[in-house]
C-alpha cells in the first residue's frame, strides 16, 4: 500500500489518486481533532483558520519535503523533466496518500501518530496564526482604527524562479513619515 502510495499517476496504475482522496479526509479530522483538544477556548472560526494553514498545499508540501517524500516518489518520465518530484502540489497529494496508507493498514490511531510526529511544533499556532490575520491585514485594520489613510504599497523587485517568487515591497504611509521594507513568497 507504501508503494501505491508514492506512485504518481504518470508513473501509471495502481497510482495515489483514490488514497490521496481519502487521506485528504483523514488529515482534516485528525488536524481538526488536535486542534479542538488543544484550543479549548478558540472559537469555530479560530479553528477553522488553524486547520487550513495546517492542511493547505505548501505545509503538505513541506512536510513531504522534511520526509523526504520526494526522493521515493515513483513518476513519469513527463514529470521528472518538469520537476516534478519537487512540485508543491504532487508533494502535497503524496503526503495525503501516505497518511491514508497507514491508515489503512495500521489503523487511525497509527495514523494519528504519524501527522503528530510529522506536524510536531505547528501544531504550536502562534495567536496571529490562529485569528488569521497577517501583517498587512493586521497593519490596515490598526491605521483604520485610528484614522490614518492606508499605505502606499510599491513593488521594489521580485527574485527567483517562476514557481519559488520573492517580493520585495515597499510599504509607505506618508502621512505618519514611515517607509518600511518587507520581502517574502
Amino acid at each position: 500500500m507504501l508503494s501505491q502510495a508514492l506512485r504518481h499517476r504518470s508513473a501509471g496504475k495502481p497510482h495515489n489518486e483514490r488514497l490521496e482522496f481519502l487521506g485528504d479526509a483523514i488529515l482534516g479530522m485528525l488536524v481538526s481533532d488536535a486542534l479542538y483538544h488543544k484550543y479549548p477556548n478558540a472559537t469555530e472560526g479560530d479553528l477553522t483558520r488553524a486547520r487550513s494553514l495546517l492542511v493547505r498545499e505548501s505545509t503538505l508540501a513541506d512536510l513531504a519535503r522534511e520526509q523526504n517524500l520526494g526522493d521515493k516518489l515513483e513518476i513519469g518520465p513527463g514529470e521528472m523533466k518538469s520537476g516534478g518530484k519537487r512540485r508543491d502540489s504532487i508533494l502535497a497529494d503524496a503526503t495525503e496518500a501516505v497518511i491514508a496508507a497507514i491508515y489503512l493498514e495500521q489503523g487511525i490511531e497509527a495514523a494519528r501518530a504519524l501527522v503528530a510526529d510529522w506536524m510536531g511544533d505547528r501544531l504550536q499556532l502562534k495567536p496571529s496564526e490562529v485569528s488569521g490575520k497577517d501583517s498587512k491585514t493586521r497593519l490596515q485594520e490598526w491605521l483604520q482604527a485610528k484614522q490614518h489613510p492606508l499605505p502606499d504599497y510599491h513593488l521594489v523587485q521580485a527574485t527567483g524562479n517562476a514557481h519559488e517568487r520573492v517580493f520585495e515591497v515597499a510599504c509607505i504611509l506618508e502621512q505618519l513619515g514611515v517607509k518600511a521594507l518587507g520581502s517574502g513568497a
